[in-house]
């Protein structure tokens, strides 16, 4: 099954789950599937994160994930770490 995940409106076909994703250092538009991305839930906005290297440049990209993203990320199958202070 593929769904592809833009904005608030999932469309579902057949295949893999795919994530429409930018790079902010090349600035590359693509598509991820739920394994190529990873999801950090932490205590604060600031450690709540998801992540993923770029497929045209190879950069680590980090991008703050607030509750729509999270709930679109775990719904699609991504990973997820959650972090705990102690």
């Amino acid at each position: 099954m593929t769904t592809t995940m833009a904005g608030a409106m999932p469309t579902t076909l057949t295949g893999p789950v795919l994530f429409k994703a930018a790079c902010p250092v090349c600035r590359s538009c693509f598509e991820l599937a739920s394994d190529a991305l990873r999801l950090a839930i932490g205590a604060s906005s600031r450690t709540t994160f998801y992540s993923f290297t770029c497929p045209d440049c190879g950069s680590a990209v980090r991008k703050p994930a607030g509750e729509r993203i999270i709930e679109l990320l775990t719904g699609g199958g991504v990973r997820t770490l959650r972090l705990h202070s102690g």
